[in-house]
């Protein structure tokens, strides 16, 4: 083992210049000793096997976030004092060393299944799924404000559930649309479209309140805080049979009436968080007949519309279904039993499934568990993931 020093020495120091370079340095225990930047030129490079003969501790680089080295080489360790964790540069970014993950940071829009519209007769409209945005300041639903992005860490396994569409009952209440769920994020299904006289339910956004037989100004089902609007109420006449529209994450839904907007699911929202604008969560148009509204229409984002038809026809219709997969929109409300009276009656239309969209620096990658149905993309420097499916509620999602 031998020592190389290119400089000289002077009043018992060592100065390397500005090439130094010591080959095979074995350090053993010396008290007091310190190389630092004031004793070096242009920095000390060991050149060979370093051994540190000591049970004490090596001091490394101290600095925070702002701090890092601005041309770094793959190698470079230090000790962020940001973050209090030894961070490493891999070539292309700062890694950390702890077992415990590396912090990230995660934006998601999480909407839930879209609530399907009521049956005959003149069924309320599906309110849509609650939505839940964190992306660049776009709003929530309800006239909710943006969410917070998650901190989440490395290594570390997360809930991912994309939340089914409410089906529609032949002459019943429409079924509610299922939950959605990113980590600690849920947006709650839409509410199923209620069906003769009968309320909408509360849901992400509400469903709408059936068109009036002998009740009238029903309010239709409640949304949820900052997830979506409530479903549209019950005609004020009994004569005007058309069912409220379901609410949907941008407007509530219509009330019901023979108007030329009478029945319209409400309006949904939209996100560029995959890099383009797209429009989701809209509410289903209610169902009608006789002097109803004669075409109540879903609202933006992918809805089902409503359906009318002659009240002395000798037919029944079912509700339209939703448009858009995975917007999380509500179905149409049914119109009407057949001539006969003899219940043979619509179905509300199926309200859409919900997703889950995940933007994350693209630096970090998405690990799904076997059961989820995803898609991925680039937008910038960050990669985005939209979960359309998964099998069950024990799917998860991990970062990396």
């Amino acid at each position: 083992m031998g020592i190389t020093i290119n400089g000289s020495s002077a009043a018992g120091n060592i100065d390397l210049g500005t090439n130094g370079t010591i080959t095979d340095l074995a350090v053993g225990g010396i008290p007091d000793g310190t190389v630092d930047s004031d004793a070096l030129a242009s920095g000390l490079t060991l050149a060979g096997e370093t051994t540190f003969n000591t049970t004490g501790a090596m001091q490394i680089p101290v600095g925070t976030t702002a701090q890092r080295p601005g041309s770094p080489s793959a190698g470079d360790t230090r000790f962020n004092s940001t973050t209090s964790r030894v961070e490493f540069y891999t070539g292309s970014a700062w890694k950390t060393t702890n077992t415990e993950g590396e912090s990230i940071t995660v934006d998601y829009l999480v909407i839930g299944g879209g609530g399907a519209g009521g049956g005959s007769w003149r069924g309320g409209g599906g309110g849509a799924g609650g939505y839940r945005n964190s992306y660049n300041n776009e709003t929530s639903g309800g006239g909710g404000s943006s969410e917070t992005a998650l901190g989440l860490l490395t290594n570390t396994a997360y809930s991912v559930i994309v939340g089914a569409g409410g089906v529609g009952v032949e002459h019943a209440a429409g079924g509610n649309g299922g939950n959605s769920t990113f980590a600690t994020i849920t947006s709650t299904g839409g509410g199923g479209g209620g069906h003769y006289n009968n309320a909408g339910a509360a849901g992400g956004s509400g469903g709408g309140t059936a068109g009036s037989g002998s009740n009238t100004n029903t309010a239709g089902g409640a949304g949820t805080a900052n997830q979506g609007y409530a479903g549209g109420a019950a005609p004020s006449s009994t004569g005007h049979q058309c069912g409220g529209g379901g609410g949907g994450a941008g407007a509530a839904g219509n009330q019901g009436g023979q108007g030329g907007t009478s029945g319209d699911g409400g309006n949904g929202l939209a996100s560029s968080i995959t890099g383009s604008s797209v429009t989701r969560a809209g509410g289903g148009g209610g169902g009608a007949y006789g002097s109803g509204n004669n075409y109540p229409i879903g609202g933006t984002g992918g809805a089902g519309d409503g359906k009318w038809v002659d009240a002395d026809s000798a037919v029944y219709a079912n509700g339209n279904n939703y448009t858009v997969q995975n917007s999380g929109s509500g179905g149409g409300g049914a119109p009407t039993p057949d001539g006969d009276d003899d219940d043979t009656a619509g179905t509300g239309g199926t309200g859409a499934k919900g997703v889950v969209i995940i933007r994350i620096p693209n630096t970090f990658t998405a690990t799904f568990t076997g059961g989820v149905t995803s898609s991925t993309g680039t937008d910038g420097s960050d990669r985005y993931y939209i979960v359309t499916n998964t099998s069950d509620s024990s799917q998860t999602v991990t970062f990396s």
